[in-house]
């Protein structure tokens, strides 16, 4: 059974670009491809479908960047 995630705690690519204080959200694709230590989505419904992240993982690993 896959975990349960609080609505509130996800984000998608837009939430994520705005946290990473990118201007699109295509770029955080490019991210992802970028840094191998970026964190993977917990829910990816397959390609052209949506992806989120956990809010938390994606400031979390941000706050690791310069």
């Amino acid at each position: 059974m896959s975990p349960a995630y609080d609505p509130d705690d996800l984000a998608d690519a837009q939430l994520v670009a705005e946290i990473l204080g990118l201007s699109q959200r295509s770029a955080v694709a490019v991210y992802r491809a970028r840094y191998t230590d970026f964190p993977d989505p917990v829910i990816d419904l397959g390609k052209g479908r949506p992806m989120l992240w956990l809010r938390t993982d994606v400031e979390a690993w941000r706050r690791q960047r310069p």
